[in-house]
């Protein structure tokens, strides 16, 4: 099969630290790019796309991974949930996806204001959306991972994993993917060398954990 891996993410870099208006949603410059990228480069038919923030956008890795798939990634970096079901008629039903792959959450576990039911409806809210247009596509919701630089917040995002997990588990055609205990060491501590500088985004030996658990989970 043909791979397709799209460049956007260097594209979207551009205007990532562009002022914005403040009649404009957050990520509307980020958006822009990437439609305009579809302009330039017709996406692949039916990828298996990649959504979520910038645990996702990072993923550069995608093709190398999955050769012999056609993947599309459309994440964008610092995005809520709600952000990215703000954006959903743009970064998800255009493409009709084969499958989709979500990573969304984490960003929502600092806010003091959310609690771990309060991400759980946010997802609800996300995949009943994606449903409503996209009932039988295969999905696989990746759980939020261990970051060290929010090691304060980690009761609150396993609660949050939990809930999402046993919501999944209602539900037909998604799975959820643990990558959280698999990013820990053998006494159940985080491993900073998983991860760049900021001890939030992934390094290369972050990303393999995830391409290595997910790969059995992708439509062949």
């Amino acid at each position: 099969m043909k791979i397709f891996f799209t460049g956007f993410v260097i594209l979207s870099l551009l205007f990532t630290n562009a002022s914005k208006a403040q009649t404009k949603p957050a990520f509307w410059d980020d958006i822009q790019a990437i439609k305009r990228y579809d302009r330039i480069y017709l996406p692949p038919q039916k990828p298996i796309l990649f959504i979520g923030s910038s645990s996702v956008r990072y993923w550069s890795g995608l093709s190398k991974a999955y050769p012999s798939k056609t993947v599309l990634n459309r994440g964008f970096g610092g995005s809520r949930i709600n952000d990215v079901l703000r954006y959903i008629d743009d970064i998800v039903f255009p493409y009709q996806p084969s499958q989709i792959v979500i990573y969304v959450g984490e960003n929502d576990v600092p806010d003091q204001q959310l609690t771990a039911d309060s991400i759980l409806n946010r997802f609800k809210e996300l995949y009943t959306a994606i449903r409503s247009k996209l009932p039988n596509v295969p999905m696989v919701y990746i759980s939020m991972k261990p970051s060290p630089s929010r090691a304060k917040y980690v009761g609150k995002l396993i609660e949050a994993n939990k809930q999402i997990e046993g919501y999944i588990s209602t539900q037909a055609d998604i799975k959820f993917l643990n990558v959280y205990s698999l990013m820990l060491d053998a006494k159940g501590n985080m491993q900073p060398q998983l991860y760049k500088e900021d001890k939030l985004h992934m390094t290369a030996a972050g990303y393999k954990i995830w391409e290595q658990a997910l790969e059995p989970l992708l439509i062949r």
